[in-house]
């Protein structure tokens, strides 16, 4: 798999399909409806994508689950340049949680 969508489709496939979004120190879905806290999901894996040409280019999906909510979803930051500082924050807490 070479690209996001390709990523994406394939995670689809394999039950992440809610699509997580940012809010402060915490990830949102179903319109926001449902908070999900670092101590409350996991990070099962992640893709990271580089731009050939272009560092903007740049990107990391993360399939993420919650046995709390039970719940699969992904979200997908800028890596680099474009990251989203709340999405590193939020994985250095789950990586600081797991050492």
């Amino acid at each position: 798999m070479t690209t996001v969508s390709e990523v994406l489709n394939y995670l689809e496939k394999e039950g992440y399909t809610i699509d997580f979004n940012l809010k402060d120190s915490c990830l949102e879905c179903h319109g926001n409806y449902i908070k999900l806290y670092p101590e409350e999901f996991v990070i099962d894996q992640h893709y990271r994508f580089e731009g050939i040409s272009d560092p903007e280019d740049e990107a990391v999906a993360y399939a993420i689950s919650s046995l709390k909510h039970n719940l699969k979803g992904v979200l997908v930051n800028g890596y680099g340049i474009s990251s989203d500082p709340h999405t590193e924050d939020i994985v250095r807490a789950l990586q600081q949680k797991h050492l």
